[in-house]
């Protein structure tokens, strides 16, 4: 018998009419080719853990979607990986391949997380320099407290106060920016050190 979640259930009692019986469907194609597949919760959608993230389904108000974790490596092109999903936007059960399709790829993902295959990241691309403003640095090294914890920083915190700064509109509000910028680099603060410990 399938191991089985009630907050499922829940999650299938509660949904539209249209998309009960896609999600009931889809789940039981997930425990007939994954017998040892577990049920949760995340993210408030449904998921299926069977060594890692396999699989997973949600359900909207106008449609449904139904996805891999490692969706191109599952479906490849076959996919349309939109939607939150690796079959597009499902509002009738007719909208998915076959069952033998599905059953196939769904096999096919536990066979990627039982030889622990991960989805390669792409490539990061080159970080650009980081443009200063001579205004910037002029306010930042009259305090040299400031100066320091600037030149300290790494890039992405530099950054986060350079862009901060400089995107302001007005003049007023870019000289109360640089004025906190300030402040707060004397302090050895990070821009965003008010959501550092939540």
């Amino acid at each position: 018998m399938p191991k089985t979640d009630p907050r499922i259930d829940a999650y299938i009692a509660n949904a539209t009419d249209f998309a009960k019986p896609i999600l009931k469907h889809l789940r039981k194609l997930v425990h007939q080719a994954c017998p040892e597949v577990e049920e949760t919760i995340k993210w408030s959608f449904v998921s299926f853990m069977y060594k890692g993230m396999l699989c997973g389904l949600a359900s909207f108000k106008n449609h449904c979607t139904f996805g891999f974790w490692k969706s191109k490596l599952v479906v490849g092109d076959n996919g349309k990986d939109d939607a939150m999903g690796s079959f597009g936007r499902i509002t009738k059960l007719s909208d998915l391949p076959s069952d033998a399709v599905i059953v196939g790829y769904i096999k096919k993902a536990m066979k990627l997380n039982e030889e622990g295959i991960k989805v390669p990241r792409p490539a990061r691309a080159a970080k650009k320099e980081l443009i200063v403003p001579d205004y910037f640095l002029a306010a930042v090294k009259k305090n040299r407290k400031a100066l320091a914890a600037f030149e300290n920083f790494s890039y992405s915190h530099k950054k986060e106060y350079v862009e901060w700064v400089t995107e302001a509109k007005r003049e007023e509000t870019r000289a109360q920016r640089l004025a906190t910028t300030v402040q707060w680099l004397s302090q050895g603060k990070s821009r965003h050190w008010k959501y550092a410990n939540c």
